[in-house]
């Protein structure tokens, strides 16, 4: 029998669901960073992110027998980590608060930029223009402009059409141009930060 870090996502849920105790925990282990940053940029806050990301973590536990297996295990996974993002900003009923500048913590998914010495400031006034914009337009950048999603991989994600995310992702980078002007004439970057090119993250 094949050890539990050597199987694929599908398999890892498939193990989870019929009581293999440690399938879970390795499904856990090899996505947690990027459900982190889904999370720590959608909500802004490194509080809020954790328990939010602790949600999530046990809805996909409870959750797996449910799995259809249509979409890909990470899509399935950042899916119930925006869920969680959303369900805590709505309990809330107010905008998260603005990160208290953990520097282990953005240092840590600052995206690269030219100039490394720069980077993290950018990365935080990145992180604090996303607090400005509607919960959806903000969704969309982070998966889009940040993680490195496609189009079409995102909108699998939150769950919408393709056009959708097209128009939240227009809206969400005109209302943060005006924010992050004073970063323009350093470099153009293609998008708001984070992973370059497209395709679902690996």
């Amino acid at each position: 029998m094949r050890r539990v870090d050597e199987m694929p996502d599908k398999e890892l849920l498939a193990r989870h669901a019929e009581g293999d105790p440690h399938a879970f925990a390795e499904l856990v282990h090899r996505h947690r960073d990027r459900m982190w940053a889904v999370a720590l940029r959608t909500l802004g806050d490194p509080e809020e992110a954790a328990d939010a990301l602790q949600d999530a973590c046990l809805s996909a536990f409870r959750a797996a027998a449910r799995f259809r297996g249509d979409a890909a295990v990470t899509t399935w996974l950042h899916r119930i980590v925006v869920n969680a993002c959303l369900d805590r900003i709505r309990r809330k009923s107010v905008r998260p608060a603005t990160p208290m500048g953990d520097d282990a913590t953005f240092d840590a998914i600052a995206p690269k930029m030219p100039d490394p010495t720069d980077a993290h400031g950018v990365s935080l006034d990145v992180h604090k223009a996303l607090l400005h914009l509607p919960y959806e337009q903000r969704a969309a950048l982070v998966l889009v402009d940040m993680m490195g999603y496609s189009v079409d991989d995102a909108a699998k994600v939150l769950e919408v059409p393709p056009g959708t995310i097209k128009s939240r992702c227009a809206r969400g980078r005109a209302r943060l141009a005006p924010l992050l002007a004073h970063h323009r004439n350093r470099r153009e970057p293609r998008n708001v930060g984070g992973v370059e090119g497209g395709g679902m993250p690996k």
